[in-house]
């Protein structure tokens, strides 16, 4: 695919940290059990668990977004703890989360013995992929590198004589027909993407990878080259359904460097929480890195390059169907709104002290820039209170020198001006005066229109399709009561055409109720992720019902 004279070069080597260092009396004081203690020189939380002579121990860290653990009163047997943000729950003596259950496993730390009956807490570091072949900075002249915001989580990237494109989500709805844009991309969006040397796309969720904007994309350009990660589910797991024709995808491993050119490299990392599906994007050109976590829960596992030059990360919360769509018990106004007031200001708070904890020069809220527009769903706009960029970048800038960009509709960051000096007038292209920022009209009818063709399909004249669906979807063995009305024409659309559930939950078209009232994992993971990724055969169905 590249020259092989472009082909990285690893040097870099494994290293050992001390997180801790117990003394011999802290060692002889620890109790059997659960035990936290925090490094006071580094502000560092740790949780060890001893079982007669043996010792487990990890960082006190929540998997999901970073929380904080603290001990968990509800259980008798003093094995797990408790998370502050969300209240996952872990079990420290097996390191396995047990709420969600059948989830995830929490990285153990090594326990070595320091000879003196002190003992030393440790953690071996894989080299940082970012590291291999590394490049100095060069001096970026003015206009050589700029950075055009197109709409949502859209980057149009002038590198050099390279253009690189993120995530083009610019016409239609995404979540089947839940989200549409806020913002107006450039009416000359089309053309900027067909002049495009290459595209990233994070993952599958559909306003990121929208078949609609690529199907436009696809009769000028069809053979445009467009990278992805090897995720677990393919990025493009439902092209041939898509009616969409590209010939140029390029699936590339994580964590190494793709050489577009001399000065232009890439390496597509993946989140720590959603392996399966999510990614982010490290670019590098001419030694100056920019940084898009894109939707990442814990990008790389939390494990990112610092002090690059642009980092950009989502902001906006309301990116699920929780808790707008649930009913009955808990659920009542009072308690969504105070539930989402809550969790707007932990996130908002999360990327905050994320940005101060990874210095990076230039810092750009976006990938949060969606409304719920049809009059159907006015219920869910009303309640779906997001996160405010500015409020973000007010933080950031109270806690840091970080500068922050607030980015409007081709709006155009010079890299090269604003690393030299901030303050400069021209580092900021801002569109011209009258130019309209967000959208007040969206073109429902053709995408509900494709919707409601799946409501009077032959299929749905027999009943047995309900169980043709779910024994096609392979969930089975799981004790869970889940109630769920949906609109007719989106749910008989995810069934026509084995979709993933994401266009019920993430796109609002959906009315829970749950039976026990807990997040399970492996159901939410198995529809959202891991379904067939072949539809249904019903015309082997309808076969068989005739």
């Amino acid at each position: 695919m590249f020259p092989a004279k472009y082909l990285p070069l690893y040097r870099a080597k494994q290293t050992t940290e001390i997180l801790l260092h117990l003394s011999p009396v802290e060692v002889a004081n620890l109790k059997e059990g659960i035990n936290f203690f925090r490094n006071k020189s580094t502000g560092k939380d740790y949780i060890f668990y001893k079982n007669k002579n043996h010792l487990k121990a990890c960082k006190n860290l929540c998997k999901h977004q970073g929380g904080l653990f603290i001990k968990d009163i509800e259980d008798l047997d003093g094995r797990s703890v408790k998370c502050t943000k969300h209240n996952w729950k872990l079990d420290v003596s097996t390191m396995k989360y047990i709420n969600p259950p059948g989830s995830f496993c929490q990285d153990e730390l090594v326990v070595e013995m320091d000879g003196n009956n002190g003992l030393l807490l440790l953690e071996l570091n894989p080299p940082n992929p970012w590291d291999s072949d590394p490049r100095s900075p060069e001096d970026l002249a003015f206009g050589e590198v700029q950075i055009t915001y197109l709409t949502h989580a859209c980057m149009d990237l002038k590198l050099g004589d390279k253009r690189m494109v993120f995530d083009p989500w610019l016409i239609g709805p995404a979540f089947a027909r839940g989200w549409w844009l806020l913002h107006e991309p450039p009416s000359d969006w089309l053309e900027r993407l067909c002049r495009a040397d290459l595209i990233y796309i994070s993952h599958m969720h559909s306003d990121h990878l929208s078949y609609p904007t690529l199907k436009n994309l696809s009769v000028r350009r069809p053979d445009i080259p467009i990278y992805v990660g090897d995720t677990e589910r393919p990025v493009f797991w439902n092209l041939d359904q898509s009616d969409v024709q590209l010939t140029n995808i390029n699936v590339v491993p994580f964590g190494i460097w793709q050489q577009v050119d001399k000065n232009l490299r890439f390496m597509i990392l993946m989140d720590g929480v959603h392996p399966e599906m999510d990614t982010c994007i490290i670019v590098e050109y001419k030694g100056h890195k920019i940084l898009n976590t894109v939707d990442c829960t814990r990008p790389n596992g939390g494990r990112l390059p610092e002090k690059v030059a642009l980092m950009m990360s989502d902001f906006a919360g309301g990116a699920s169907g929780f808790p707008m769509t649930f009913s009955g018990g808990k659920f009542t106004e009072d308690w969504k709104a105070q539930f989402i007031k809550t969790e707007r200001k932990k996130l908002l708070n999360y990327k905050a002290q994320l940005v101060k904890d990874l210095q990076p020069r230039i810092y750009c809220p976006f990938a949060g820039y969606f409304v719920e527009s049809h009059p159907s769903d006015k219920y869910i706009k009303e309640t779906n209170i997001k996160n405010d960029p500015n409020e973000l970048n007010n933080l950031i800038k109270k806690n840091s020198d970080v500068v922050t960009w607030t980015p409007q509709p081709g709006a155009i960051l010079d890299l090269g001006r604003m690393l030299k000096d901030p303050t400069d007038s021209k580092g900021i292209t801002n569109p011209p005066e009258g130019t309209k920022i967000y959208k007040d009209s969206w073109d429902f009818e053709p995408y509900l229109n494709t919707l409601k063709a799946a409501v009077g399909d032959e299929i749905f004249l027999h009943s047995s399709w309900i169980k043709e669906y779910f024994t096609w979807a392979g969930f089975k063995n799981y004790n869970l009561v889940v109630r769920i009305r949906s609109r007719v024409d989106v749910i008989r659309y995810v069934v026509k055409n084995g979709r993933l559930w994401d266009d019920l939950y993430i796109g609002f078209q959906t009315r829970l109720q749950r039976d026990p009232d807990i997040y399970h994992h492996l159901f939410w993971n198995h529809f959202q992720i891991k379904l067939p990724l072949t539809p249904p055969n019903w015309r082997s169905f309808l076969m068989h019902c005739g």
